[in-house]
Order: C-alpha cells, then structure tokens, then sequence
C-alpha cells in the first residue's frame, strides 16, 4: 500500500491570527511599525526550492508597500488619517506580521516536511493575499492626498492582488513530480527495494540537502516536526522521512564525525544531562518517565524491559513492587522538553515505529533503519584507517541511540563483532575518540535486551568493555564502559557472570574513587546492581566498597547509601563490621539528606544496629542529636521511612533502658511500633 499523505493537517506551529493583536498605537507608531514590517519582510531570501514563486511575490509587494509607508512618513506633519485609513493599517499591520511568521516559518522548517505540505503552505499564500487584497480595496486612497506616483503604486498593487486572488492557488508543477518521487521512494524502501543511488542523489540536490551537515539540520527539523504535530496521523510520513535522510547522509555524503556536527545543535552526550532527568536504568535522558509503586521514576520503556524479564522489584530501592503500574510524571517530563528546547536537542521521538494491534505499521521507517545498519557495517568491515573507521563508528554510535529498530538492525547487521577492535589500548592512545565512539555504540545498543545477550556472548567484547574501564584514554570512555556493564547487569544472569570477575569489580571501584561526578556515577550504578546478588557482595566487601562509599557519603550521599543499604543487607556480619566507620556519616544523612536518602540510610542503621551488637547500637545512640533526627523522620519521611525510623527508636530505648539482650527484636513487636508511629505522624 502507497504511502498516504491526505489530510495533513495544517502545521501547528503557525501562529494564527489572533496571536498578532497589538495594543493600539498611534498614528505615527503605527505607521513606523507597517515600514518596519514591510522592510524586514522585503529584507528576507525568496525560497530557493519549494514555493519559490509566492515567497517572491510577496516579498516584491512588501517592498512596494514600503514606499508607501515611507511617503506618509516623510510628511511634516504627518498627515492626520481618518478612521477608515487607520482602520485598514491596523488589520494591514497584523497581516504582515502572519506574513512574515508564515516566510520565517517556511525557511527554518524541515524541506522534506514544507514539500509534503505544499499545497497546505501555497493555500496559505493565497488566502493571505485575497486578505491583502481585500484591505487595499477598501483603503481609502483619495483621503489621503498622496503624490501622483505613490499613489499609482497603491494601484499597481491593487491590480496584481485582484487578478491574483481571482486566479486559483498556484502550484509549481515541479513541487508536485519532486513529492511524487520522494513518496514513491518511500514506498520502494518499504518493500524492501534499495533506492537508485542516483536518484536519490537528484532529489536531495532539488532539495537543497546537498551535503551531511544540511541533512543532519533536516533530521532535526523533522524530529522537531514530530513533537509538534503530537504523534498524530502524520508523524508516520515524518518518522519515515527521517528515515530516508538518515540513510541518504551515509550513502550520499559519506559518514561523518563529531567534528563535523552542527553548530547549532547537540546530542545528549555534549551536555551535561541532571541527574533527575536520566533514567536509573539506561542513565540515558528519559523521554517518557513513568513512576512505579515505590516512587521511584523510570524511563517507560527501560522500565518495561525490565519488568517483562520477570524482575518483580524495584531496580532502584531493590523492594519488592505492589503492583506493576506505570504512572505518567507528566510534569518531570514537561521539565525535561523545556531543558532539551534550551540546550538545543531534539526530544527524542519516543516510538519511532508507530503499532495497530501489536503490528508495526511504519515499515519504511523499519526499512529505511536496515539499509542504513547494514550500509554502515559494511563500510566499517573494508575501513582501512582508523580516521574512516571513526567517522563510521559514529554514525553507527548516533544510529544505535535513535530507537529499538535501529538497534536491532545494527546488531543484525554485524556491528557488534567489528567493534571489538576499536576497544583496545592501542586504539585509544592513537585516536581515543574512535574508542569512545566505539564503546558508546555498544552502550547504546545494550540498552536492547537481545542485544545484552548478543554482546556478552560474542567473543572479545565484554574482555574489551573492560579493558576501556580500566584503562580507556578518557574519562567519557571509562564512564560509557561503566554504563555498558551497568546496562548488562540488567540481567540477571549476566549480573552474577560480571559479579565474579574481580576485573570489573575493581574497574568500578577504581573509576567511582577517581573519576569525575558524572564517571562515578556510572560506576556507581553498576556496583548497586552488582551489589543485588548476594554472592557477589562478599567480592565487592574484598574489593574495598564499603571504604569507598564511606569515602564519597559527603558528595554523592543518594547513590553511596543506597549501595551501601545493599551491602549490608546481604553481606553479612563481615558487611556490618565494616560499616562500623559509616554510622556518623549514615546520621548526618538523616538529618539532611533527600528523601531517598533518608529512607535507605535508617533503613541500613536498621540492619546494622540489628545484627551488629551492643557496640554499634552504642556508637549510634552516641551521636550528637539522632534522637531528633529520628523523631522528625517519623514525622515527614516515607510510609517505608517513617517504619524504620520507629525501629531505629524502639532499638535505642530498649538499649538506653538496659534491656541489652533485646537489642533485636522479632518481627511482630517491631511491626507493632511501626503501625503506632505512623499513626503518631
């Protein structure tokens, strides 16, 4: 079936007219603003590919109105207008300005979207000048006494606009054949025909995307596209479209570098992303955060991964999930669309492939995402220098962060065995971003589950992820390989294979002592999801973890007590013993930190003062102020906070009162204290 486009909707970013009204101005000002108006309009560029004639006809028009505008000007005094003038420069006024919006929006839209849209945007044209028109039939030109030649010129106009909006919209005939093409090219991608090499190479010079960085701009623009037309019946057609360019910029132009990126925009990976807006999964920038049961926030399709692999707990907190819900944070994802508009980057389509009844139905997209994988790999397996081998790499590093079918095609393809050889020391003393590249590529594509396993089962790649972390060139290729085993450690099997290689284990460690905030995140992720399997725990204790986090409490407070909650839960006395030096550091945090850090720092005094003896519970009952501490948690923390709380203060009165033998209680009587301090609160 042919690639529809009827009944595109009009394009949602064009302002109406309402938008315009402008406070009412004098007679002066008013006409100042028409000659402004005019000038800037009559200042802009015709378009130089589509709808070339009535972008040129209106900017000759502005120029001649003007000079009209100018005349009156020049009058001392100016002249007084009467009402009906003034009333007609009024409505004038707000039709220049829909005129410039509508040029302004036509030269800094997507080309592939205006020309699917042409008959839309040439409507608008038309309608503009019969509005135009309209105006200047009515303009009451023998009130105002102007010189014989301006005044022939308001007629001149008058004449073209009539015999103009008399006439039908006009269409070039040659925008019409360009979107049949570019339609019909759409439609051989979908049934799996790769396109003619050479018509795809006319089409995009008629286009005027003439060179990597033009369809890198393009790609952009319609992902923008996308995000204003709200995923409606149209974002199918745009999202295959962004397709098609994506694969004529690697065929056409040949794979490009970050050098080479557009100076206007960035990806992610140029800005330091917050931390609340990453996910504690993929640590990529959510797109669509979703809340879980126990609060915590999610990207929803990492989330959805991993509860679909039979994961019943929070991957976070490690509790245990009510139920599997998934709640919308609008507002957190309102945030983060405001961030990405400010820092330039394109918020991410989320669902690249659109689906009826589980059936993808956007099969040019998928297509176009397969020839493009499979082009790249194979111009990466004949690379002869490490120069060409990062440019593709990088593409190959962009594609795989677009969306799951790129992914997918990317690992089908072979890509993930021939970046293997990009992960070496030698590779990263030579030409460090080509290990970068190479390394990020394989984070992004571990974000697929498939993929998790296709990566820990071919040979030489999980050796070469850590290698870069132990040894990479720079700090962003040591903190994406942290990223990668983080990504892996999703599974559990693969968890407990990386949780008995002290090679990655102290990797981490060493990374999160040493790294920058952002490398230590990364490593510090990975090591709470290593921490999750009890036998690994006992490696990471060897290894110096518990030290570790001590050592980062005062920077990081969130992440080291949460690791530290896993440590000790599943450590053992050998766990708890080495907490000891944490129980100062761990009550500061109670006293000040977040909510989640609260929550996991009583939670892991619970543990300790449990099964740690007299001389822990001594050492925490002698800290300066933990009775209030406490009390106040009980007060204002979580339901889950507010429980631990009540039991860190049961176990300091039973000791204070000398009942040294019931320091740990069972679980009834601490249920019981629980229930009567969350009433309390």
């Amino acid at each position: 079936m042919a690639i529809s486009t009827e009944a595109f909707p009009t394009r949602k970013r064009r302002p109406s007219a309402g938008a315009f009204m402008s406070p009412k101005l004098s007679n002066r000002n008013l006409l100042l603003s028409l000659r402004l108006l005019t000038q800037e309009i009559s200042s802009m560029k015709p378009f130089q590919f589509l709808l070339k004639r009535n972008s040129v006809s209106f900017i000759r028009k502005s120029k001649l109105l003007s000079i009209l505008f100018e005349e009156l000007l020049l009058c001392n005094p100016i002249p007084v207008l009467p009402p009906s003038a003034v009333l007609c420069f009024e409505e004038m006024h707000v039709l220049l300005q829909r005129v410039k919006a509508l040029i302004e929006d036509c030269c800094n839209d997507s080309k592939m979207w205006l020309l699917m849209q042409n008959e839309s945007v040439a409507n608008s044209f038309q309608e503009l000048t019969l509005e135009l028109s309209t105006l200047l039939d009515i303009f009451p030109l023998k009130e105002l006494n102007l010189n014989d030649d301006v005044a022939e010129l308001v007629i001149l106009i008058r004449n073209q606009l009539s015999s103009q909006s008399n006439a039908n919209c006009f269409l070039d005939p040659k925008d019409g054949a360009l979107r049949r093409e570019v339609l019909a090219m759409l439609d051989q991608i979908k049934n799996e025909i790769v396109p003619d090499h050479s018509e795809l190479s006319e089409i995009f010079s008629r286009l005027g995307l003439r060179d990597a960085s033009s369809c890198r701009e393009e790609i952009e623009n319609l992902e923008e596209e996308v995000q204003n037309q709200g995923y409606d019946k149209s974002s199918d057609v745009l999202i295959a479209l962004i397709g098609l360019v994506r694969y004529a910029k690697c065929v056409l132009f040949g794979a490009s570098t970050p050098n080479s990126e557009s100076r206007h925009s960035k990806s992610t990976s140029d800005a330091v992303v917050p931390s609340d807006f990453r996910c504690p999964i993929s640590l990529d920038l959510m797109r669509d955060p979703v809340v879980v049961a126990t609060g915590q926030t999610y990207d929803r399709e990492s989330i959805k991964m991993w509860i679909e692999s039979g994961h019943a707990s929070c991957p976070k907190t490690g509790q245990t999930l009510a139920h599997t819900n998934l709640i919308p944070n609008l507002a957190l994802k309102n945030l983060i669309a405001m961030w990405c508009r400010e820092q330039k980057i394109p918020f991410e389509i989320t669902g690249s492939k659109l689906k009826v009844n589980g059936v993808t139905t956007n099969k040019a997209a998928l297509e176009a995402a397969r020839m493009t994988a499979t082009f790249l790999v194979k111009k990466l397996s004949v690379s002869q220098s490490m120069e060409a081998a990062n440019s593709v790499v990088y593409e190959l590093r962009a594609l795989a962060k677009t969306d799951s079918d790129s992914r997918t095609c990317i690992a089908e393809a072979g890509a993930i065995p021939l970046l293997v050889r990009y992960l070496g020391a030698e590779v990263g003393s030579e030409l460090p971003n080509l290990q970068v590249n190479a390394v990020t590529t394989i984070l992004n594509l571990s974000i697929l589950d498939a993929n998790k396993t296709r990566i820990m089962e071919t040979d030489g790649v999980l050796n070469g992820v850590v290698e870069v972390l132990r040894s990479g060139k720079t700090w962003e290729a040591r903190g994406n390989a942290a990223a990668a085993i983080f990504s892996l450690t999703a599974v559990h099997s693969h968890r407990r294979r990386l949780g008995r290689k002290m090679r990655v284990i102290k990797g981490l460690i060493e990374l999160a002592e040493v790294g920058p905030t952002s490398s230590k995140r990364d490593a510090l992720a990975a090591i709470l999801n290593l921490a999750a399997d009890r036998e690994t725990v006992g490696r990471l204790i060897d290894a110096g973890v518990v030290q570790l986090i001590v050592g980062l409490m005062d920077r990081l407070p969130a992440e080291a007590v949460t690791i530290l909650e896993s440590v000790v839960k599943k450590g053992g006395f050998v766990a708890i013993a080495a907490a000891y030096i944490a129980i100062r550091k761990l009550c500061a945090v109670l006293r000040e930190g977040s909510e989640e850090a609260q929550e996991s720092a009583a939670a892991t005094l619970v543990t300790i003062t449990r099964k740690g003896g007299l001389d822990l519970v001594a050492e925490l009952a002698s800290t300066p102020g933990i009775e209030r501490a406490i009390w106040e948690l009980m007060q204002t923390g979580s339901l889950r906070a507010r429980r631990k709380a009540a039991t860190l203060l049961r176990i300091l009165r039973r000791w204070a009162a000398g009942f040294d033998g019931q320091v740990t209680q069972d679980t009834t009587s601490t249920t019981l204290m629980s229930s009567s301090a969350t009433v309390a609160a």
